[in-house]
């Protein structure tokens, strides 16, 4: 048994994993991302502490922690760009402290990273050798398998497609750069073109309630889409012909739009991946869902991750 934490802007999530990577206990609080770094922590411990609650706890090896990045493996800390108060913030160092973990490995890794390890070994990518997977949601993460294994990086953030250009004269991104994949295709982006072409949104405005508009056939939420899933498309197949993934797999909450998005997205690709060697290419939706990034956790941590990204807690180091 693997105890395993996907945290995030949003939700702090736990479980107890088995090893067919089925969540066998849970727990989730959420994340305080305004406060302070101190009142994070406490709601990691607190989410530690129901899952140290269950009797099954006593199984438990390891603890595997799928966070939102920037991480940095060489020195255990993450930088979460919905957390503002976690700067360079110890994760490994400070959950380790947790007296439930005492003699207990505790291993960190992104958490698109996380959901290419799931993906891999119990979802949409089994069989692959390379496969690129991707998290789309308010932005767009992902992670590399390569030559059957999950691929880290030397930060831990190898495979961050949402970071490429893919407009070089496109919209400035918080991270910098300019034309990112992430201004394009993320939730939000899609959500804010759909109403920049004049979609009549309602109470709830979220990229939810333009798939549902595009699936009612709004011409604005269409190409909304249309051109979330070209973006999408020009930066898998830019990936593919640099390392010659088998597949793509695409996860997150714009995944769940259904053919809104899988539609333009195959018809995309056949397009930008032109090279003879890209020709069987192909994007699939994700099968794991919300619980991919906390399976992942739990796959990393059984196999252990590069060193130094582990650390035994407090008490056995």
């Amino acid at each position: 048994m693997i105890a395993a934490l996907d945290i995030g802007g949003t939700k702090i999530a736990g479980a107890l994993v088995d090893r067919d990577g089925v969540l066998v206990h849970r727990a989730r609080r959420t994340t305080p991302a305004q406060e302070p770094a101190d009142a994070l922590l406490a709601s990691v411990y607190e989410v530690v502490s129901a899952l140290a609650d269950s009797p099954l706890w006593g199984r438990v090896q390891a603890l595997g922690i799928g966070s939102a990045g920037p991480i940095d493996l060489a020195h255990g800390t993450v930088s979460p760009v919905n957390i503002p108060a976690w700067r360079a913030f110890p994760l490994i160092e400070s959950v380790g402290r947790h007296p439930a973990l005492a003699h207990r490995q505790v291993t960190l890794t992104g958490d698109a990273v996380a959901m290419a390890a799931a993906e891999h070994r119990h979802g949409a990518a089994r069989g692959h050798r390379n496969a690129l997977c991707l998290v789309v949601s308010t932005g767009v993460g992902a992670g590399l398998v390569l030559n059957g294994s999950v691929h880290h990086g030397l930060t831990g953030n190898a495979g961050h497609l949402g970071h490429i250009s893919v407009d070089f004269d496109g919209e400035p991104c918080p991270c910098g750069a300019r034309g990112c994949l992430e201004t394009i295709a993320s939730g939000t982006a899609i959500t804010r073109q759909a109403l920049a072409l004049g979609w009549q949104a309602p109470p709830a405005v979220d990229a939810a309630g333009v798939a549902a508009a595009a699936r009612a056939g709004d011409t604005a939420a269409l190409a909304a889409f249309d051109r979330a899933a070209r973006a999408l498309a020009a930066g898998i197949a830019a990936t593919a012909a640099m390392i010659e993934i088998d597949i793509a797999v695409v996860g997150g909450g714009v995944a769940q739009s259904g053919e809104v998005l899988f539609e333009p997205l195959a018809r995309h690709l056949r397009r930008y991946a032109a090279m003879p060697f890209l020709r069987e290419l192909r994007a699939v939706p994700a099968e794991l869902g919300p619980d991919a990034g906390l399976v992942g956790a739990a796959v990393l941590a059984s196999a252990g991750v590069p060193a130094p990204a582990a650390v035994l807690a407090e008490g056995n180091r």
